[in-house]
């Protein structure tokens, strides 16, 4: 595995994910019962912006120091969960996002297999007791940790999009986690690069059994170049109540703030019925 965060720490994709990442955990703590949140690749759980690796590519600057001075609106608890851990000097992952959202009762499982950030994810979690940071493969984990024993929570899967069939293996994981833990709230993020591969991942889930599906995504120009990332999405299956409504002030919110280019836009689409 080659893929770094640390290099793309707080772009806008990060924004899009852990944006919409926030009402998916409120939603959850609207009962007083139990939840655990599997994060499938957790990476090291915060990040230094002013880091060599983010320097070099400049994207936290062109997505998540954009919205430093956000106090009011559809971003507000966004970059206020940013402020918590110490943004804007640093910008925490969704290991430290979810971690800080959780209550008492609840619980985190973290997978990491790069050995340098998985030993950072460790000494970050260190004596947290409601936190456990496995070095293991995301896909294995999700067959091993699932279902939950609290039988509601949160699977967020990450992957990096390394190789060409991640959308396969993504969509074939979804259709699998989603059998066996049939109410769990389940969350994979995607690249928006060109749209033919988008539209393969999601002809594969109206082709499953899978039900409930949405689709929130948000791209800075017109997504035809397959080299470039042009965009971004979260597919959410379960979503919570009031989800796609918030997603959508969120993410246009988020669009409005960023630097973008002719073609950009926002869509949540219910791309499989209830």
């Amino acid at each position: 595995m080659n893929y770094r965060h640390a290099f793309h720490a707080g772009n806008h994709a990060d924004c899009l994910k852990h944006a919409l990442l926030l009402p998916i955990l409120d939603a959850l703590k609207r009962k007083a019962a139990p939840f655990a949140v599997l994060d499938t690749h957790a990476g090291r759980g915060i990040y230094d912006l002013s880091a060599e690796e983010a320097a070099r590519t400049g994207e936290a600057a062109r997505g998540a120091l954009r919205l430093a001075g956000v106090t009011e609106g559809p971003l507000a608890p966004f970059v206020a969960a940013l402020r918590e851990q110490g943004f804007p000097s640093r910008y925490p992952g969704s290991p430290a996002l979810i971690r800080a959202a959780l209550r008492p009762q609840d619980r985190l499982a973290c997978c990491e297999l790069h050995p340098e950030d998985h030993a950072a994810l460790r000494v970050h979690f260190a004596r947290d007791r409601q936190v456990a940071v496995h070095r293991r493969d995301a896909w294995e984990a999700i067959r091993a940790l699932t279902p939950f024993p609290e039988r509601r929570g949160l699977v967020l899967m990450d992957p990096p999009f390394e190789q060409e069939e991640e959308f396969a293996r993504l969509a074939e994981a979804i259709v699998g986690l989603n059998h066996r833990f049939r109410a769990g709230i389940l969350a994979a993020w995607y690249p928006v690069k060109h749209r033919a591969p988008v539209r393969d991942f999601h002809d594969a889930l109206r082709a499953s059994p899978v039900r409930d599906v949405v689709a929130a995504e948000m791209w800075l120009r017109e997504p035809t170049d397959p080299r470039r990332l042009n965009g971004s999405g979260l597919l959410v299956v379960n979503p919570p109540y009031g989800f796609e409504a918030a997603a959508a002030e969120i993410l246009s919110a988020l669009l409005a703030t960023l630097e973008t280019e002719p073609g950009a836009g926002v869509s949540v689409t219910r791309i499989v019925p209830e």
